[in-house]
């Protein structure tokens, strides 16, 4: 299946793809969190026939429903097509010293390079988790990087 992927400035981005039924499907992500799932219109596919707007916990609520714990498995699908991309998953203990800290408080990207994209929490994937996200020990980070960054992220969250 075909995404097409289109950035929207000031905005986040929205992703679009034809059901098989014929149907052209939209979700735009916003920066901060809101998701509104487009219907384009049946006669017309460059026309919104019907837009839904989520909150991020209504967005999580859906991306579960939908088949979020399958998200971990598809990094490994991932990083076969995008060669030197890796994804990796980092438990964090009860040592750690982001275990009760806010995911910004790691400033991973900008001191590793990776990308946190998800965590997982009791079986439930919380997709593209915000600065404000708390970790617990026992969530299990999914970060996505060269094999170098994800090191380097594994080595933050274990040691600080």
């Amino acid at each position: 299946m075909d995404i097409e992927e289109t950035a929207l400035p000031g905005i986040g981005l929205r992703h679009d793809f034809q059901t098989r039924g014929g149907r052209r499907v939209g979700v735009v992500s916003h920066h901060h969190g809101r998701r509104d799932i487009v219907l384009y219109d049946v006669q017309d596919s460059d026309a919104v026939g019907e837009c839904i707007t989520l909150t991020a916990e209504e967005s999580d609520v859906l991306s579960e429903l939908l088949g979020a714990p399958h998200f971990v498995e598809k990094l490994a699908d991932i990083s076969r097509v995008f060669a030197g991309l890796v994804g990796e998953q980092i438990t964090i203990t009860p040592g750690s010293p982001y275990a009760g800290r806010l995911l910004g408080d790691t400033q991973a990207r900008t001191r590793t390079g990776a990308s946190i994209v998800a965590v997982v929490r009791d079986h439930v994937v919380q997709a593209s988790p915000r600065p404000d996200f708390r970790f617990e020990a026992g969530d299990i980070v999914v970060v996505v990087g060269t094999p170098e960054n994800t090191a380097s992220v594994a080595t933050l969250l274990r040691t600080g």
